[in-house]
């Protein structure tokens, strides 16, 4: 469905930091029916940014990670109506300013914080991008998700930070919190369990899809890595993959809203 991505304390954009753009953009164009419109970033160090499409609608960014020893990752913005503002309130939250408020030319501010528990997020105050224009249907963003050693304290941060809801609920004998302004367009947060091990605290992006098996099979085909095999849960069935470069993602075809 079309969105607008404007309301703070939602999820407005995703982007992908990778080793080769290039590669990346011809995965996910292959997996998921993307459209590749390629933008000159000025300055001496400008390069391409990638806007992936579908239908003209904006759905993601990919992009070359250039910080030393940094793999490459899918990072998530949430809309806010003022970064500074936003900004501001981070460290008596507990958390930390990583990227201060910087305009992007003249489509929006940006920032970069991480909460208590160590997660990066990114700010997003909108001018000429809104971010994606849709969400829900096969090849857009689904959910966004922090995976966090402290669920409690996460979710403190950020309703402290964005000033938006919380709700927690139970979910197949664990606690799950959604986090948001508007029911299903915002975001989930949980806590690792024990056999997650050492993964770290980060967030996630899951993209919708009309088969999640025949999708984990055609990643396979283009070189991905299966982290999690195809299985269902409340939400829908989903999986987690990685791209041929090693960023995670996850799929989910989701079940019908009651």
């Amino acid at each position: 469905m079309h969105v607008d991505n404007t309301q703070q304390g939602i999820p407005s954009w995703v982007e992908l930091m990778t080793s080769d753009e290039d590669a990346a953009v011809r995965f996910y164009g292959d997996l998921f029916n993307w459209v590749d419109n390629a933008q000159d970033v000025p300055g001496e160090n400008g390069g391409t940014y990638h806007l992936a499409t579908l239908g003209g609608d904006n759905i993601a960014g990919i992009g070359t990670e250039r910080q030393p020893g940094v793999p490459p990752h899918w990072s998530i913005y949430f809309a806010v109506d003022d970064a500074v503002a936003v900004a501001a309130k981070v460290p008596a939250a507990g958390g930390q300013v990583i990227v201060p408020p910087t305009d992007v030319m003249n489509l929006g501010r940006m920032a970069i914080v991480a909460d208590p528990t160590g997660a990066p997020i990114g700010l997003w105050e909108a001018k000429l991008h809104k971010g994606f224009g849709r969400r829900d249907e096969p090849g857009s963003v689904s959910w966004c998700e922090l995976l966090t050693d402290d669920a409690a304290q996460a979710t403190a941060f950020f309703t402290n930070i964005l000033g938006v809801p919380a709700e927690e609920m139970a979910m197949q004998g664990y606690s799950y919190t959604l986090l948001g302004p508007t029911v299903g367009r915002g975001a989930g947060i949980m806590s690792k369990t024990p056999e997650m091990g050492s993964m770290p605290t980060m967030w996630g992006v899951y993209f919708e899809v009309a088969d999640t098996d025949a999708t984990v099979a055609k990643a396979r085909d283009l070189g991905a890595t299966v982290l999690n095999e195809p299985q269902d849960m409340m939400a829908g069935r989903w999986a987690m993959l990685a791209d041929p470069q090693g960023a995670v993602f996850g799929i989910i075809k989701s079940a019908p809203m009651p």
